[in-house]
């Protein structure tokens, strides 16, 4: 006959052993949707948003200006021919979309970009994001960090500069194509964000 104080071991053993060997149930991943936002304000909108993707890399840049509730204003795109760094691209389509606006003399805007960090002086494109700093603060413009699936047109956009060989294209029309992606933003589609 065993002692209880052995049994205890074993029963503690045997514990052990489920314990270790027991698969928790994991929790799902929360499901999170997006969609396209101005954040309830009352100005222009402007997308942007840079492409970097294919073999040989094609490297394409685009955006719009849109009202308050969606509807399409203006846009560009165009083709990035000396550089596949994202960050660059996404800089330099930065600050052409602000210079379109500009151009189309808005003075209140807010721009949807996928850049989020601000950077030191001492970085490698920090003449082009002191350009982009000068532009916003020179007029009421302000900058806000968008999610890649709430920016679904701009990546249009951008993949078309990248599938072309404009330098530059102003489209006083949105291209074929965009229009369905623009009104599901109007209409305040939710997309899965991954």
């Amino acid at each position: 006959m065993m002692n209880w104080q052995n049994n205890n071991q074993i029963q503690g053993l045997v514990e052990s052993i489920r314990s270790a060997l027991h698969i928790t149930a994991t929790v799902p991943p929360t499901v999170r949707y997006t969609r396209w936002n101005n954040n309830n304000l009352n100005c222009t909108i402007l997308n942007v948003d840079g492409n970097c993707n294919g073999l040989p890399i094609r490297t394409g840049f685009g955006g719009l200006l849109r009202t308050n509730s969606g509807s399409y204003i203006s846009g560009f795109s165009g083709r990035i021919t000396l550089s596949d760094d994202i960050l660059f691209v996404e800089l330099t389509t930065l600050y052409q979309g602000l210079m379109l606006a500009i151009n189309l003399n808005y003075n209140e805007l807010a721009c949807y970009s996928l850049i989020k960090e601000d950077s030191n002086h001492f970085h490698v494109y920090a003449v082009l994001i002191q350009n982009i700093k000068d532009i916003i603060s020179s007029r009421n413009f302000s900058l806000h960090h968008s999610l890649r699936e709430g920016n679904q047109c701009a990546y249009f956009m951008a993949k078309h500069g990248a599938s072309n060989d404009a330098d530059l294209f102003i489209h006083s029309y949105p291209p074929e194509g965009l229009l369905p992606l623009l009104q599901l933003d109007e209409l305040g589609t939710l997309f899965l964000r991954r």
